[in-house]
């Protein structure tokens, strides 16, 4: 058992660091190490955009994302105006692409965002981590489908891989099944509960408020069938 601050993003003791700046769980980074060299087979330079993420750099996107100093989009990647949401729609839209401090996979060492490295270095355009890179004709499309073939066998499987209503669709993130598994079943809402009331996010209020619906919604995931 982890403790809530390993849970929550607060603590990376339980983590080694695999690449430079990119920490995950032991088991985590030997599996990745395999996987990165089944893809280089393959022609794709497999390397991660970001793997563990802590809970104050999660916060620092949060709160910038509710003084609308960093934009909140919408399901189709479109700037959505704040100024006409209530405090409720700017919770769930900022939910539908940014994970809540606390209870972040990224917290988890379990969890990273990946791309074709060598593919968007040739890439003309500037690249911006979305979907349409990684559907046909963008430069990591070659990836998504090696994935959709090949992370399951591998030990992985992408958690937002369809919208069901809560997380927007993210083709590039991967999760150590056996590992995230472990740490989801043992991230309680009394935890991340704990957890917002300590935190200085803004929100806080209306978080709470709604907090039983984010955690079945956006943090429970139902993993049977990916």
């Amino acid at each position: 058992m982890l403790s809530a601050l390993q849970l929550t993003g607060r603590d990376r003791s339980h983590l080694i660091e695999w690449r430079p700046g990119h920490w995950l769980q032991p088991q985590v980074a030997d599996a990745m190490e395999h996987m990165t060299q089944a893809a280089n087979n393959e022609g794709i330079d497999l390397q991660p955009v970001s793997s563990f993420r802590d809970c104050a750099r999660q916060l620092a996107i949060w709160n910038a994302k509710w003084l609308g100093q960093r934009p909140i989009l919408d399901i189709h990647s479109r700037p959505m105006d704040i100024n006409q949401l209530s405090e409720q729609q700017k919770l769930f839209a900022i939910l539908t692409w940014s994970a809540l401090p606390g209870a972040s996979r990224h917290h988890w060492g379990t969890d990273l965002d990946v791309y074709d490295a060598a593919a968007v270095n040739n890439w003309p355009e500037k690249f911006q981590l979305i979907p349409q890179e990684y559907a046909q004709g963008g430069p990591c499309h070659k990836l998504a489908c090696w994935l959709d073939k090949n992370a399951q066998r591998l030990g992985f499987f992408q958690p937002y891989q369809q919208y069901t209503g809560g997380i927007a669709t993210e083709p590039w993130h991967l999760s150590h099944r056996r590992c995230a598994d472990q740490m989801q079943s043992q991230l309680s809402l009394m935890t991340l509960q704990q957890c917002i009331e300590e935190l200085d996010i803004l929100g806080k209020e209306v978080i709470l408020a709604n907090l039983p619906d984010i955690y079945y919604r956006f943090i429970q995931l139902n993993t049977e069938a990916n």
